[in-house]
């Protein structure tokens, strides 16, 4: 039986969330609102659930947008360390980095731009019993959409197809995969990595793993929800999805002043907004501080202090 409480984990926080732009301007991808608790503070408190006590967040691009939310983490019930980056070391320089204050041999990594229900001690049990060095959870995938990991009916990882690639042209016995974003990974894997310059672990890493030691990366099947913001789409998407499965209201922060006479439909406002007399709000995202004028109309819209980005 694997104590999930001596396994730290790791939140990738790091990037620029580039497609995500602008919202990604204003906030970190990890920092944004989400049914009423930002995207950290929901990935925090599962972990927690979970047992996971000692979690690492590892920071750059705008990173005061989580360190005042999160903190120590003792008020979301788990241990939280920042691992700095001065430029963003991505998925395999970043893990690499924060190895010692991870200091576990085995531990958990969690993108910091999804939502996954993934159970943690069914991955870290499949993850020691198979004896792999990383264990990724995964959900069938849509190579219309995404990349995918080849993996055979044991769930050994033995290459990558590139999305739109016909189900006709994948090898025999060889079925793709979607990352949905955590994983079980072995300190020893990045043994070899180079902490202060960018690497990609599915890009470069688990590949040289997978060749050099066959089994040694594998998926777990991972049956529950998952949501993926990558865009200021998948954003608005994730949020009414979480929202209507929650119950909850769409997010409407801080210090907001809407005009009686305005309208605000399925929209979704930061902090610190101000829509003006007679302005309509229809499937909008309006970021922190921005004060939407008397009249305007927009529909599907970011909005900032800086842009008007139609998704």
């Amino acid at each position: 039986m694997n104590s999930i409480g001596r396994w730290p984990a790791l939140v990738l926080a790091a990037g620029y969330g580039t497609r995500l732009r602008p919202l990604s301007d204003v906030r970190a991808k990890a920092a944004l609102p989400v049914a009423g608790r930002p995207l950290i503070v929901r990935i925090l408190e599962q972990l927690a659930a979970a047992g996971v006590t000692r979690v690492v967040v590892n920071l750059h691009h705008r990173a005061e947008t989580i360190t005042r939310i999160v903190g120590d983490g003792a008020h979301l019930g788990v241990d939280v360390r920042y691992s700095w980056e001065s430029a963003p070391l991505g998925s395999g320089g970043g893990p690499a980095r924060a190895l010692p204050l991870l200091a576990a041999d085995r531990f958990f990594v969690v993108n910091a731009d999804t939502l996954a229900d993934v159970p943690l001690g069914e991955l870290a049990a499949a993850h020691v019993a198979a004896g792999a060095s990383a264990t990724l959870a995964s959900a069938p995938a849509d190579l219309a959409r995404y990349n995918a990991l080849l993996a055979d009916a044991e769930g050994r990882v033995s290459g990558v197809a590139t999305r739109g690639t016909p189900d006709a042209d994948l090898p025999a016995g060889r079925h793709p995969w979607h990352f949905i974003g955590l994983q079980a990974v072995n300190a020893a894997a990045l043994a070899a990595v180079d902490p202060m310059h960018p690497s990609e672990s599915i890009q470069q890493i688990y590949p040289a793993l997978w060749s050099a030691q066959p089994g040694s990366v594998r998926v777990f099947p991972a049956s529950g929800d998952f949501f993926d913001i990558g865009t200021p789409r998948d954003y608005y998407d994730t949020v009414c999805r979480v929202a209507a499965r929650e119950g909850r209201p769409l997010d409407r922060g801080r210090a907001c002043t809407v005009a009686a006479s305005a309208r605000v439909d399925t929209s979704i406002l930061w902090d610190g907004v101000t829509v003006g007399e007679g302005a309509r709000l229809t499937r909008c995202v309006v970021a922190d501080g921005v004060a939407v004028p008397a009249g305007v109309s927009y529909d599907r819209t970011v909005l900032t202090r800086g842009a008007a980005v139609p998704f």
